[in-house]
């Protein structure tokens, strides 16, 4: 099972961080901190796989790829193949490229919720859905449509004034 997917910048802000088992808030900053270390302090002609049994618990495996200027970490446990697991990266990786044309740091900060609807059509509750880049960018492009539409019913208001006039 898939615990998390983290994204971070070479400065350890995390742009993205999504966890599949309940975690307070102030202990996924602390694991994300904890990652970054252990991550930030390897050298470059390393593997891309590091035991997360001090930081996550026992039978606990982180696998990443440092591409530009981000860290894109999979935390896991020993179901899942770690060389699956790098796939899976790139999988997203390649999602993002396509959907942003050519992805940088600041289109996961501005566009947090289509990269959040992405990442929920590959892996949902820890277990991976999709790994085909094509099906997950036309599920996105649906919901965009959908989204879009003039008689589109949303839960959420576009606007805080949306809030008032409920």
């Amino acid at each position: 099972m898939i615990k998390a997917v983290m994204v971070i910048n070479t400065q350890g802000k995390p742009r993205l961080a999504k966890f599949f088992e309940y975690l307070p808030l102030e202990k996924q900053q602390e694991l994300i901190r904890n990652v970054f270390g252990v991550l930030c302090s390897r050298p470059e002609n390393v593997s891309n796989f590091v035991d997360a049994e001090s930081i996550f618990g026992p039978d606990s495996r982180i696998v990443y790829k440092h591409l530009a200027t981000l860290y894109f970490i999979f935390v896991f446990d020993s179901s899942e193949n770690e060389l699956a697991m790098l796939d899976l990266i790139q999988v997203l990786v390649e999602t993002l490229d396509r959907c942003f044309k050519n992805v940088c740091e600041l289109d996961i900060v501005f566009n947090y919720s289509k990269i959040h609807t992405i990442l929920d059509d590959i892996i949902c509750g820890g277990q991976v859905l999709e790994t085909r880049s094509t099906e997950i960018l036309r599920a996105v492009e649906e919901i965009s449509k959908l989204e879009a539409a003039p008689n589109a019913i949303t839960l959420i208001p576009k606007s805080a004034s949306g809030w008032l006039s409920r």
